[in-house]
């Protein structure tokens, strides 16, 4: 008997059968085998496709990361570039003021005696050499005196709110004399010595109405004070030198408001501190016309190559 393949088909109807022969059977057996097969190849290569797309997405994340991190690197160097081509043109500014500087030091002796104010009255025959120790000379001599009498601002600013003489005290409103300056300043505000010195006292001081007070003396008999500190940087005993910060100012003592109270002294005479303010390098003459308690004619004989200076 010839073997036959029977399918039954079911249906609401019904069933119905069908008869293949053994040829069929096998062509419809290899065609669900090909189809399984190909159902799980495809499968296969969906999930491998999936995997490497999901291999690109990540690819793609590191690629940005990178190219995110290059501009970054790169705004980096623009910035490195910048900033060296800024330190260039420092580095330029600076070697054209040296050089300015230089050509300035070269300056004939002349003009800077001139300048200077002293050894003008020198015979022209004065050997170049002579003339340039004599210069040096003079000029060391007048920088120590900046150093060893009080002169320039002890604090930043040049505001003035009450000056030297008598005045209504604005808390006894009594007339009374004042002794200094008076420089408004917020608390906390650096204060400066005016001269090199010692400090004779820095500390509160009792019944003056100073408050924190630092008294410095100086060479030739001066003394500056400053008065109603916040803070003070220096102790009793201590050197210092012209331009050190010794305090910061503030409101202490019998005070209406912060500020700096500043005054020089000379032998325990108070002198208005303008002049010495006002003193520099520049004006060199000034002081010793304008303070007339002091005994310059003997500062003069201890510096004779002072010329212009105390006569």
């Amino acid at each position: 008997m010839r073997q036959k393949l029977i399918i039954t088909l079911t249906t609401v109807r019904g069933s119905r059968q069908y008869t293949l022969s053994q040829l069929a059977g096998y062509l419809v057996g290899l065609f669900l085998l090909l189809s399984a097969l190909s159902f799980f190849v495809s499968n296969l290569l969906l999930v491998q496709t999936r995997d490497h797309l999901h291999g690109l997405e990540q690819e793609k994340i590191t690629l940005e990361e990178q190219f995110t991190e290059a501009l970054g690197t790169q705004q980096l160097y623009l910035e490195n570039l910048a900033e060296l081509g800024s330190r260039y043109s420092e580095v330029f500014y600076e070697r054209s003021q040296l050089e300015e500087e230089k050509i300035r030091l070269d300056a004939d002796l002349s003009e800077i005696e001139s300048i200077l104010g002293v050894l003008t009255d020198l015979p022209a025959e004065t050997p170049q050499t002579d003339r340039s120790a004599l210069l040096r000379a003079a000029s060391v001599q007048r920088l120590f005196l900046l150093h060893s009498i009080p002169n320039g601002l002890p604090i930043k600013g040049t505001r003035i709110g009450s000056g030297f003489g008598t005045r209504v005290h604005p808390i006894t409103r009594a007339r009374t004399p004042h002794n200094g300056l008076d420089f408004p300043a917020a608390r906390g505000t650096p204060v400066y010595a005016t001269a090199d010195g010692i400090v004779e006292k820095a500390g509160f001081d009792q019944g003056s109405g100073f408050g924190n007070l630092i008294i410095l003396q100086h060479n030739f008999g001066f003394k500056t004070y400053y008065a109603h500190l916040q803070n003070i940087e220096v102790t009793s005993s201590q050197y210092v030198h012209k331009g050190q910060l010794i305090g910061y100012s503030g409101n202490t003592g019998r005070s209406t408001g912060p500020h700096l109270h500043y005054e020089v002294r000379h032998l325990y005479t108070p002198l208005d501190p303008k002049p010495f303010v006002d003193w520099g390098l520049s004006n060199f003459e000034s002081l010793f016309t304008s303070i007339e308690d002091v005994e310059w004619e003997s500062l003069s004989a201890m510096y004779p190559l002072n010329q212009g200076g105390p006569q």
